[in-house]
């Protein structure tokens, strides 16, 4: 069983930093290979947007509102990605979940696995 778990959220002051990670489980020997990792946020009432993904290759992608603020990396070797946030503002509140392309080695099957999320709160 594949499974995602994220870490690093918090509450912070408007222009702090936080550095969410995003530790894969249940891969190894199992015959499962991570494609493209990504951040996405949901705020109350809102629906669940695209905030970075990043390939394998290190290939990424940003929403506009949050390009130049914050980052996205990952460690292919541990199946970890990373967000790290910078300049927050109070609309970066939000649950943060983890999302991961999940391809069965052998085959063409893949299927999307995500996090139960993180909590980011940036306080005026």
């Amino acid at each position: 069983q594949v499974q995602l778990v994220e870490s690093g959220g918090g509450l912070v002051q408007v222009g702090e930093s936080l550095r969410l990670s995003c530790v894969t489980s249940g891969t190894s020997g199992r015959g499962f290979r991570i494609h493209t990792m990504g951040w996405y946020r949901q705020a109350p009432g809102a629906q669940r947007d695209l905030v970075a993904t990043i390939t394998t290759a290190g290939i990424t992608n940003y929403a506009d509102s949050v390009k130049g603020r914050f980052t996205i990396s990952r460690d292919n070797a541990k199946n970890t990605v990373f967000l790290q946030m910078n300049s927050l503002k109070p609309e970066d509140t939000a649950t943060y979940y983890c999302r991961a392309r999940v391809q069965i080695s052998g085959s063409y099957d893949e299927f999307f696995r995500w996090g139960q999320g993180t909590q980011v709160t940036v306080s005026s």
